[in-house]
């Protein structure tokens, strides 16, 4: 695959660079999406009974379960190609001056894993539990829990910090996110359907202040017709060789 030349231009040349990534980049790395998750015993469950406040107030039990499984299933994946040649652009940015800021949907922390700083989690993260009497929140790294709901010192129930249907995004995130998005000079959406919002809103604010934007992608998103380069493939396969065109760096350690 000959990649576009004015792709590895304009990373060479961007001065701001966002980018957000969607669930396509951990499917590389063997993480289902949140439907493709529904399998064996969860297959007659709708994402309505496992991943709303409604569905945890009724069956705080069930709620944990579902995503204690999903947290010990991420456990075992690793991340890929294309993470370590985000964390790599990101070293390369800041090394040149540049602002870097990577944005993610994913709840998965393989970003983090790959080395990458500052990640803007829209969706929040399967790792971290939180106590909704005290608000309290932990990291949560262990084996599976064994007993559910879990509780916290203060007797409440603690619940995952992602974010349900019908919740709104940290408002932190999102603010800090479109104030990347509007700075850009560079956008990259990166394994998006970009059909979710307010995320996608950030790649209409990008294209709305003239920066240039980059999708790769392995099908077509409601955006393709207006960005300005699309690049069709893995992330994994692609953003590696981005880097190594642009910078000369070879990506390793995936």
């Amino acid at each position: 695959m000959t990649l576009p030349p004015q792709a590895i231009d304009w990373l060479r040349s961007a001065k701001a660079i966002a980018v957000l990534t969607g669930a396509g980049i951990s499917a590389e790395s063997g993480i289902p999406t949140f439907r493709d998750a529904l399998t064996g015993l969860w297959a007659r469950y709708d994402p309505a009974d496992l991943a709303t406040p409604q569905a945890f107030a009724r069956n705080p039990q069930l709620v944990s379960q579902w995503y204690d499984q999903r947290r010990c299933r991420v456990a075992d994946c690793r991340p890929n190609a294309g993470h370590f040649a985000l964390a790599a652009l990101q070293h390369i940015a800041i090394d040149h001056g540049r602002e870097f800021t990577l944005i993610t949907q994913n709840v998965d922390r393989l970003h983090q894993a790959a080395g990458s700083m500052d990640v803007i989690e829209l969706h929040g993260s399967l790792w971290i539990w939180r106590c909704i009497n005290c608000g309290q929140e932990a990291e949560e790294r262990g084996p599976a829990f064994g007993n559910y709901p879990l509780r916290c010192t203060c007797g409440g129930v603690r619940r995952p910090a992602v974010v349900w249907f019908g919740e709104a995004l940290p408002a932190d995130a999102v603010s800090q996110a479109q104030r990347a998005a509007a700075s850009s000079d560079l956008f990259l959406s990166i394994g998006t359907s970009s059909v979710v919002y307010p995320a996608a809103g950030l790649i209409e604010q990008a294209i709305q202040c003239g920066a240039k934007v980059l999708e790769v992608n392995l099908q077509p998103t409601p955006f393709s017709d207006a960005v300005d380069c699309i690049i069709r493939g893995r992330s994994g396969e692609i953003l590696p060789r981005l880097v190594q065109q642009a910078f000369g760096h070879k990506i390793s350690g995936q």
